[in-house]
């Protein structure tokens, strides 16, 4: 082999991973387009077909164009509520295009469409039928409360949906701890199973025979089915295939700890980087409370099949969380993942830069470690009041030697109005993201640390020229 070959050789092995990334996220984002097309094109499906069943004979008078209107909306609304669930459920094909906390921004914007559609479902229904029956709307409902026997269910289920998408307000929902809201939000399956049968036993709407009948039951089993398997089946299959416990809980800091954990096929859940799981301690007063935690190093695996410890670390950021510190060992822990994007899934190019603060370092630290660069490619920024702060940084540093990154420690205050996301001691000397990682423009971004920290971070990043889709930043608060 000649020398211009050689070249051309090792040339193409170093454009190998970053076409592979590029094509990595050319392909999410494609399946990302693709679910937001599928998602809307089902609330047009459903109109379509409601249409296509002689739909809009309706229209041909004054009260049945109100009916009409208020089937549509009802058709909308009930296709929105069923992606809403979809988007909660957990689908691996879901999480692995758009990222865990990106399903549930989704999610939660459109409970409010969803809600009104609904109302407007049951007011232009009234309106309609009462003008047919020469009745008022509000006597229209009364009479349908008391001469359709399914029809109280409906009623019910938009007043569970209002309670839900009440409660889902940020204002009101910070108002609530966690598990309260939780169970509240559980009511949205009840608001489901109390609209279904109004669906099929009022009118001809779905009436057997026709194709809505048909695609309403295929969605609504098919919603119900993914719920089942996802949110319940896996993590059940999941806890008890892995066997997890506590081995022991180490001190990292003040108001930290690492909780190293034993159990079985622990090679299954190596390579998740910066992904999170949710975790419950089957311990009394801790089971019934759930924890998102990302890995914060990857499995230790000692034999087959996959036997070893892993390691989870947290800190003390209420009553939940400060159980753990007095967790003992052999307790039983349940598990439910890995979720979210916060991966080498996201990678789009060759070079990556990592920043982490506080407690979002430990998800840092694990995508440190699995995920793949060069020497010399990798740029790591932790950030800290003191050193104190920077949880596992000898780790991070000797992984940064082993791997050839580049390591730098902000530690100091922020400037007055925390304006900033750097410390004030960098500010005054002029200095910027950009300063830290000059070739941040080419890079992928990983971002963990307190939101309003984060979001400093990431206008930073864009104002670097860093495009959207090569930033990421998982969010974990609920």
């Amino acid at each position: 082999m000649n020398s211009s070959t050689q070249m051309a050789v090792t040339a193409t092995a170093r454009r190998t991973p970053a076409e592979r990334f590029r094509r990595q996220s050319r392909s999410r984002l494609f399946r990302a387009d693709l679910l937001t097309v599928l998602a809307w094109s089902s609330v047009a499906f459903a109109v379509a077909l409601w249409l296509a069943d002689g739909g809009a004979a309706g229209f041909s008078t004054l009260a049945g164009s109100f009916t009409a209107l208020g089937i549509v909306a009802g058709l909308a609304g009930m296709d929105l509520v069923l992606l809403m669930l979809l988007l909660a459920a957990r689908l691996p094909v879901i999480d692995g295009a758009v990222g865990h906390d990106r399903a549930l921004e989704f999610h939660r914007k459109l409970g409010k469409p969803s809600l009104y559609l609904l109302l407007a479902h049951g007011i232009l229904i009234a309106i309609g039928y009462g003008m047919a029956d020469g009745l008022d709307p509000f006597s229209e409902l009364v009479a349908l409360w008391v001469l359709v026997p399914d029809m109280w269910l409906a009623i019910v289920s938009v007043g569970l949906f209002i309670a839900v998408v009440a409660t889902s307000l940020v204002a009101v929902r910070r108002r609530f701890p966690y598990e309260l809201w939780y169970a509240v939000h559980l009511l949205t399956y009840a608001a489901v199973l109390t609209s279904i049968p109004h669906q099929f036993s009022v009118g001809g709407l779905f009436a057997e025979g026709t194709w809505q009948r048909w695609y309403w039951l295929a969605i609504c089993i098919g919603t119900g089915a993914a719920l089942a398997h996802y949110r319940f089946l896996e993590p059940l299959v999941a806890t008890a295939r892995h066997r997890l416990a506590v081995s022991r809980v180490v001190t990292e800091g003040p108001g930290v700890v690492s909780i190293e954990l034993s159990g079985r096929h622990l090679d299954e859940l190596a390579g998740n980087g910066g992904r999170f799981f949710v975790w419950r301690f089957l311990s009394p007063g801790a089971w019934w409370h759930p924890h998102p935690f990302s890995l914060s190093a990857e499995p230790v695996l000692f034999d087959s099949p996959g036997r070893g410890t892993l390691r989870i670390t947290v800190r003390n950021l209420g009553r939940g969380s400060a159980q753990l510190a007095r967790l003992t060992s052999g307790t039983r822990v349940a598990i439910e993942g890995p979720y979210g994007l916060f991966s080498t899934a996201a990678r789009s190019r060759n070079r990556v830069v990592l920043i982490g603060a506080g407690i979002g370092i430990t998800p840092i630290r694990a995508l440190l470690e699995s995920t793949p660069f060069e020497p010399g490619s990798a740029t790591v920024i932790l950030r800290g009041h003191s050193e104190q702060e920077l949880y596992l940084g000898d780790e991070i540093l000797e992984l940064c030697r082993r791997r050839g990154a580049t390591l730098f420690h902000l530690t100091g205050p922020r400037t007055a109005g925390g304006q900033s996301w750097l410390p004030e001691s960098a500010v005054r000397s002029g200095h910027r993201l950009a300063s830290y990682a000059p070739d941040i423009a080419d890079a992928d971004v990983y971002i963990c640390g307190p939101s309003a920290w984060a979001r400093s971070v990431i206008g930073e990043a864009r104002a670097a020229g860093v495009p959207e889709e090569q930033i990421h930043n998982e969010r974990f608060d609920w």
